[in-house]
């Protein structure tokens, strides 16, 4: 008997039966559409981490004062001041690999404008911070190197912060807020960046000139932080081989003794998101990957419901000469009918239900075509792995107990 006949009759077969054909298929339909879902849910987001990183600057390194022993006591890298002006002067003039390098002081307070006030955290830096991290100004202007030379009190913000301060539209360059007791005239507005996908407000920012920072608030002569970009992002294990070298030079540290430093790239950042946004991929789609082996179960039970109500059927084609070959491939081709059209139908479903979560849940997700390709594949793989049992064991019968059967 040849295929197209064994087709026409596994067709025949469930078409007889299409309530109980659709509840088979229900549990694949299910299953394909949660793995769909999960694996866009997962994408996405390994999708967005890699365009937030991006935008942060895929070539961006951090330099952060390092955790250190004294006395058998380990100290907090918050409390360590290692990291001095000269180490960014050094790191400036030394690391040629090195194009854009700012210092970093931080303080949080409430900023403050007339009767509005809104918490936030103003950073001490340069001008080359912006080009580090993608800001750019979208009205008025950046402070100079002589605001920076001179500690002057002025400042750029950013919209959540014009939006807090400002709620009647009001232009914010050139007036004056508070930090604090501290007052800091407006000179520019950045342009919105939003949130990232860590949920930080991108926006609830406030970058005044370093020495402003340092004197005015902090009353401190060393710097927390210190971040720089690489002249590419294969050049950034050179510029951070280069960055140690110097620090090590500056701070005297001794051959062999641990870094009283650390640095970070965003290559090492990416890299560690990757893997866990991969990890949480693979766990949803192996718990979404659970209901399709319900579903697989499901089809075996209605292939044995199946293969015992048609025994005479069975005895019958094969009085006239169908082989046990034959009796097997049609029944395994009424299991894989099942659950390839259901997985159809699954990857319809779970590209909707990705778009809804998208669409209410605000949450990015990203449908690929392997991932569709994968569910088809375990589609056709769990339609014969579960029929192939029920179909094996009709194409064993005995063709003269099968015509006794009743």
């Amino acid at each position: 008997m040849n295929f197209v006949n064994l087709f026409k009759i596994a067709l025949k077969a469930l078409s007889n039966n299409k309530m109980r054909g659709f509840l088979t298929m229900l549990g694949i339909i299910i299953g394909v559409a949660a793995v769909i879902t999960m694996l866009a849910i997962g994408q996405g987001s390994k999708k967005s981490i890699q365009m937030e990183i991006s935008e942060m600057g895929s070539n961006m390194i951090m330099i952060m004062p390092g955790a250190y022993m004294r006395g058998g006591v380990r100290s907090s890298s918050s409390d360590m001041e290692s990291l001095k002006l000269a180490d960014f002067s050094s790191i400036e003039a030394s690391c040629p690999h090195v194009t854009f390098i700012s210092p970093i002081v931080q303080s949080s307070a409430q900023a403050i404008y007339g009767a509005n006030n809104t918490p936030t955290s103003i950073y001490g830096v340069n001008q080359d911070y912006l080009e580090i991290r993608s800001y750019k100004v979208g009205d008025g202007d950046i402070f100079t190197d002589q605001d920076i030379r001179t500690a002057a009190k002025v400042c750029v913000v950013g919209k959540t912060i014009v939006d807090n301060l400002f709620p009647d539209g009001e232009n914010p360059v050139g007036k004056v807020i508070r930090f604090g007791s501290i007052p800091f005239r407006i000179i520019g507005v950045l342009e919105s960046k939003g949130y990232n996908s860590m949920g930080m407000d991108q926006d609830d920012v406030i970058l005044a000139p370093y020495t402003t920072i340092q004197k005015r608030i902090l009353a401190i002569n060393h710097i927390q932080q210190i971040v720089c970009a690489a002249t590419s992002e294969a050049d950034t294990e050179v510029a951070i081989s280069e960055i140690t070298e110097v620090l090590r030079t500056n701070h005297k540290i001794k051959a062999g003794d641990d870094d009283n430093f650390n640095i970070r790239s965003q290559e090492e950042m990416a890299s560690m998101m990757n893997s866990v946004t991969s990890m949480m991929t693979i766990l949803l789609a192996a718990v979404a990957g659970i209901s399709l082996v319900v579903g697989g179960i499901g089809i075996m039970n209605i292939m044995y419901v199946s293969v015992t109500e048609r025994t005479r059927e069975i005895g019958l084609r094969m009085s006239i000469g169908a082989k046990g070959r034959d009796i097997l491939a049609q029944f395994l081709i009424e299991s894989i009918l099942i659950s390839v059209t259901g997985g159809i139908i699954g990857v319809l479903f779970g590209a909707v239900a990705a778009y809804l979560v998208q669409l209410i849940g605000n949450f990015p997700v990203s449908v690929q075509m392997w991932t569709v390709v994968l569910a088809f594949a375990v589609c056709t793989l769990t339609g014969i792995f579960f029929g192939w049992y029920p179909a094996k064991k009709a194409s064993n019968l005995d063709p003269i107990e099968a015509l006794r059967y009743e």
